[in-house]
């Protein structure tokens, strides 16, 4: 979003919104996939497992609500939240890491 100074900016570039929905579907698709497929690791970080939920609800949101999504979420989304999911999502990947086999 360097690209993007603020609200209006986002809105008048329809490329960089639909990039920016394309980003959201697939970070929450990926955070349903990681609740499925390690469940136990989930299980054994609640806040992860809140944040992972968070992502799927969004994703769910933007392809499923089609006409109705809310550009105002998606850019308050992309602006002020990635930044501290991919801080969470990292420190989650080097625990996994650590009792990985």
């Amino acid at each position: 979003m360097s690209t993007v100074e603020d609200f209006e900016s986002f809105l008048a570039n329809p490329m960089v919104g639909d990039a920016v929905i394309r980003n959201i579907e697939v970070i929450g698709e990926a955070s349903n996939n990681i609740k499925v497929v390690h469940p136990e690791f989930i299980k054994q970080n609640p806040e992860l497992a809140k944040t992972l939920l968070i992502a799927y609800n969004m994703r769910n949101a933007v392809i499923h609500g089609y006409i109705d999504v809310d550009y105002q979420i998606v850019y308050d989304t992309a602006k002020y939240s990635l930044a501290e999911f991919k801080k969470q999502i990292e420190g989650s990947l080097n625990k996994f890491k650590e009792i990985a086999p």
